[in-house]
């Protein structure tokens, strides 16, 4: 009985493992692979690699082992079959009538897939249960299905890994992650760089083939199921081989050779992937333009007087001990606000705010995630390869905004309207000496609304100044970093606030929702006793979107940035390019503090400023100046565009439009500064020469 009820998984894995190896014969033989291989070392690679592959299919088949552990005949017997039908109908019920049940808080398309997901399934449970003439002919269709989908993610996953390994000669990295979060782009490129209607009918045709042969192998032990006993039997074995293979795989991922194509070539690509996704790294030493690393660094620190990493920050002014109120705004594109040519009036405050403040008109943010724009405002570096360092595991003890302040005796926190430990801010925020007040801080009373990102700018608004109250009864000076929320998908808010329902789910009612919320904090901030020592700085984490007719357009990556105090700031407009890792130096400038420096960013006012900005993918990392943009991308690919402002009734210092237009001859010398610059930073990141 044991040996007839694993069939399905035996026939799986054997085809599973055939394809694994004629993929790792195609690696051996193809062009790029440029190293040969002896007799006794192929049999090593094919060795390792067959065991990889072993494991990973168990794992992978725990799916099939849950599907073959739920199939009953009992659980369609009076009165349960009626009871679980009941559920599952009442599921399906509150997912579609109730307005603002928990998959319409996560906004897109979660409502319409979760819908979708429980209607079949309660669809295909009351035929089995109602006609159980047909049980068998449906238990074999979705058998079929289930089959159809493994066979494919076989065929599938070998295919992509083949098209990776031909593009880069290796197995899947971070790059394949970031695949997945540019699912437009990626599938455009496919479509213009191969023949994929031949492609995927002939993977259709194969998966075909493959899934009715091991139907017709095996659809007969779906006739006579397991008992209860048996189940627990065949539960517990498997339970013990997947217990293996989590001890195993990743003691196979340690296993060096003597050169890069063989690990390659002797590796799984499917946990591979799960160390990148879950590590959200990408070797800029493996995949990017390098020059002499001596070069890179000398390169790089000739904008500063101290030809140094570390450097002395002197003024003979006197330091001013202001509290600091940094508030970043979620995907505050400057194309929303009125300065920059919006007509639709949704950022009144702001623009009203921006006129009486030290604006930067020509700002850019260094990426298109929040963890990108906290980043770059906290650590003050240009971005490097993979995720947000925020994310990464090597993300503390850090040389911080935060630190500066904390040597200067400030009581430091990071204020956010959801839970902290979303995207890893939590871990990044408390590993840098910040204390955290978050959602977990509020009384049920504090909250007059919430969405699935966290309470409204407004409940938080009045939360902060609650934090700030009680830090001025301290009698030290306070820096707060506020990170808001309501202006992101569902875009959903208190309804009586602005004149866009809250429940319209519009962008534009975001922005101005969030537009109203901070306007309150600064009424409710005027009348603390704190208010006139304290200065302001407003600036976006990113823009709204990223999408553009080139790989980094410039357009969706301006955004707006202020510092605001009255009696202490002079309202002014500052037009030189310049980037979001330049905002918080540029504030320790006007502080007049007197500190020992790792920051990458610099003062914009100071005579050595140079104007240039960077802007990044999670693999495209660009560099502004000079009116270029030059990108360095994975493969050590290298372009470059000349930047000329497209003719607009704006004036100049608030047209974000431009002409990206391909330079065949780069400039060498602009070339180089953006490999050194992020080769560099890079580098130090590596070496933890950035920490405290």
């Amino acid at each position: 009985m044991f040996t007839q009820k694993i069939k399905p998984f035996l026939y799986l894995g054997i085809f599973y493992l055939i394809i694994s190896l004629l993929v790792r014969i195609v690696f051996f033989f193809h062009p790029i692979t440029n190293v040969s291989f002896g007799f006794f070392e192929v049999i090593k690679v094919l060795s390792i690699g067959l065991v990889n592959d072993i494991f990973v299919f168990i794992l992978a088949s725990s799916i099939l082992a849950l599907y073959f552990l739920f199939l009953s005949n009992s659980k369609y017997n009076k009165p349960y079959g009626y009871i679980i039908f009941g559920v599952l109908l009442l599921v399906f019920l509150y997912i579609l009538v109730i307005p603002n049940n928990i998959f319409k808080q996560y906004g897109g398309s979660v409502t319409k897939i979760a819908l979708i997901f429980v209607g079949l399934k309660t669809l295909l449970f009351g035929l089995m249960l109602f006609l159980p003439s047909k049980r068998i002919k449906i238990r074999n269709t979705l058998y079929f299905i289930t089959l159809f989908l493994y066979v494919l993610s076989i065929v599938f996953n070998a295919m992509s890994e083949y098209f990776f390994y031909n593009e880069f000669g290796l197995r899947y990295n971070f790059i394949a992650v970031d695949y997945l979060i540019y699912t437009n782009e990626v599938i455009g490129n496919i479509m213009e760089s191969y023949p994929v209607v031949p492609l995927f009918l002939v993977i259709f045709a194969v998966t075909f083939g493959i899934t009715w042969l091991i139907f017709k192998k095996t659809k007969k032990e779906l006739l006579t199921l397991p008992n209860f006993k048996q189940k627990l039997i065949l539960l517990g074995t498997f339970a013990v081989l997947v217990g293996t293979s989590l001890l195993v795989i990743p003691a196979m991922m340690q296993i060096k050779s003597s050169n890069v194509f063989a690990e390659e070539i002797e590796a799984n690509g499917v946990p591979k992937f799960y160390w990148a996704f879950t590590h959200n790294e990408l070797d800029y030493f493996q995949f990017y333009s390098q020059i002499d690393q001596n070069q890179a660094e000398k390169n790089f620190l000739s904008q500063y007087p101290e030809h140094t990493l570390t450097r002395n920050i002197v003024t003979e002014q006197p330091e001013q001990k202001k509290n600091v109120v940094l508030i970043s705004i979620e995907s505050l594109s400057a194309e929303f606000l009125e300065h920059y040519g919006n007509t639709q009036k949704i950022t009144p405050f702001l623009d009203s705010l921006a006129d009486k403040s030290m604006m930067f008109t020509n700002l850019y943010a260094t990426g298109n995630r929040t963890v990108r724009g906290l980043e770059a405002l906290t650590l003050c570096i240009p971005p490097t390869a993979g995720e947000s360092i925020i994310k990464r595991e090597n993300n503390k003890n850090k040389f911080t905004t935060g630190s500066v302040f904390k040597s200067k005796g400030y009581d430091v926190k990071f204020l956010y309207g959801g839970y902290s430990y979303f995207d890893n801010m939590q871990d990044f925020f408390e590993g840098n000496g910040y204390g955290i007040v978050d959602r977990n801080n509020f009384k049920p009373e504090e909250i007059s609304f919430a969405n699935v990102w966290g309470v409204a700018d407004e409940d938080m608004a009045k939360k902060a100044i609650q934090t700030m109250n009680a830090e001025a009864k301290s009698e030290k000076p306070f820096f707060n970093h506020w990170m808001t929320v309501s202006n992101h998908r569902p875009f959903t808010y208190p309804d009586g606030r602005i004149d866009i329902p809250g429940d319209a789910k519009s962008r534009e009612g975001g922005v101005k929702y969030t537009d109203y919320s901070i306007k309150k904090f600064f009424e409710m901030a005027k009348k603390q006793d704190w208010y006139k020592n304290t200065v302001f700085v407003i600036v976006a984490d990113h823009c709204a979107s990223s999408a553009g007719g080139t790989e980094l357009p410039m357009d969706k990556y301006r955004i707006p940035a202020m510092i605001f105090s009255e009696g202490f700031v002079q309202p002014q407009k500052f037009d030189k390019l310049m980037s979001q890792i330049d905002l918080m130096p540029t504030l320790f400038g006007l502080l007049n503090f007197n500190y020992q420096s790792k920051f990458l960013g610099q003062d914009v006012f100071k005579e050595y400023f140079q104007p240039k900005a960077y802007i990044a993918t999670y693999q495209d990392l660009g560099f502004v100046k000079d009116d270029h943009l030059t990108i360095i991308s994975p493969v050590r690919k290298v372009k470059q565009y000349a930047l000329k402002q497209q003719e607009s009734k704006l004036a100049p210092a608030f047209n974000i439009y431009y002409d990206e237009n391909a330079v065949k001859t780069p400039q060498q010398n602009l070339v180089d500064q953006t490999i050194s610059a992020y080769q560099s930073t890079s580098y130090w990141l590596k070496k933890n020469q950035l920490n405290r």
